[in-house]
């Protein structure tokens, strides 16, 4: 879907014709953001770290297996909120930033990705931060003095690392070969 919105934004960006409205909303106006912006934008990231570090281990516990969780205590209806909340925090301040399209890109894709090649639940976020900084950087590089904008490149950098990811797995999960022979005989 990200890769598919890239595609969007590059025809968008090609189109001559008055798009201006509805292209800011979805690519962001990173050249906008101002002293008061940057400061909320400091701020509720502050709430969101300190939030993630409290309810970490309890989020993880309920990821693993909600039942136990809920058997021992915890109360996972509310941890959801809590964490909605501060995936909600997260968006809005970079969808005024870097769009819309760049904060599904940067969220959900490199986490895929990363997925695809490890269940460890200390390794996936820090895969997908890593995947969603190769991809923002990459694309800044490849837009940097182009006619394009920055979105495409991102887009499209994420998704590659995707498939590349999802390749990675495939390869690395198949059984032997022998176990294979053996399942079919």
């Amino acid at each position: 879907m990200p890769f598919g919105l890239g595609l969007g934004i590059l025809c968008l960006s090609l189109y001559s014709g008055r798009v201006a409205n509805k292209f800011g909303l979805l690519t962001g106006q990173i050249v906008a953001v101002d002293n008061p912006r940057l400061q909320s934008l400091l701020i509720i990231c502050g709430i969101v770290i300190a939030g993630l570090l409290v309810v970490w281990r309890p989020l993880m516990f309920v990821s693993i297996d909600a039942q136990v969780a809920e058997a021992r205590g915890v109360r996972s209806v509310a941890l959801s909120i809590v964490f909605m909340v501060l995936l909600g925090l997260v968006t809005a301040v970079a969808v005024q930033i870097v769009g819309a399209l760049l904060v599904l890109s940067v969220l959900v894709t490199p986490a895929a990705a990363a997925l695809r090649v490890s269940a460890s639940p200390l390794l996936v976020p820090v895969l997908s931060a890593l995947f969603a900084v190769v991809a923002m950087v990459g694309g800044i590089m490849l837009a940097l003095g182009g006619s394009v904008p920055i979105s495409p490149y991102v887009t499209t950098i994420a998704f590659l690392i995707y498939l590349a990811c999802r390749a990675w797995g495939a390869l690395h999960n198949r059984p032997p070969r022998s176990a294979r022979v053996t399942a079919t005989a």
